[in-house]
């Protein structure tokens, strides 16, 4: 047989076990895979500190390398005391303004704005801060396990403390 039609013939049976495999790999993913559509109004929140509650759309946020997506509405006004994560904290903002900022001592002058639509990768282990204008809520996901780091514990306002007295 010749060289060049040899040749020729590998490279199409080639193409062909691909295009077979591609097709299978698709036809699988379409059959046994199900989606599930998530609706607002069928979200759980739970309190997690004054001013913002969390709720679990997908997965298993506790689960070692397993992908998860949670949400987190706060109310105006609301500060997130500086924090970190165990894994990367992916941000997206849904609603409202998300002020963030970097280290391990809440100051103004270190927020960032992140308006409607924004993104930011939070690395593993980052200390970061926040502060919530107008009624915000952020989408996270990442990899499993996630969990809050406070660096300082003491600044943390649990979900049933009272609202701080005005001052004169």
């Amino acid at each position: 047989m010749n060289k060049t039609i040899f040749k020729k013939a590998c490279v199409v049976a080639t193409a062909l076990a691909a295009f077979a495999a591609a097709s299978y790999t698709q036809e699988k993913k379409e059959s046994d895979s199900a989606h599930k559509i998530v609706h607002f109004a069928d979200l759980k929140w739970t309190p997690i500190i004054k001013g913002c509650d969390l709720a679990q759309v997908s997965g298993d946020p506790s689960a070692e390398g397993a992908p998860f997506v949670l949400r987190i509405r706060c109310t105006d006004g609301t500060r997130v005391p500086p924090h970190w994560h165990p894994t990367d904290e992916n941000v997206t903002v849904l609603k409202g303004t998300f002020l963030l900022g970097l280290g391990e001592t809440f100051a103004e002058t270190k927020l960032q704005t992140m308006n409607v639509g924004n993104y930011v990768l939070m690395s593993k282990e980052m200390r970061h801060f926040a502060l919530c204008k107008g009624d915000m809520i952020v989408q996270i996901h990442g990899t499993g396990p996630f969990k809050n780091n406070w660096v300082n514990p003491s600044e943390v306002q649990p979900p049933d403390a009272p609202a701080a007295a005005a001052k004169p």
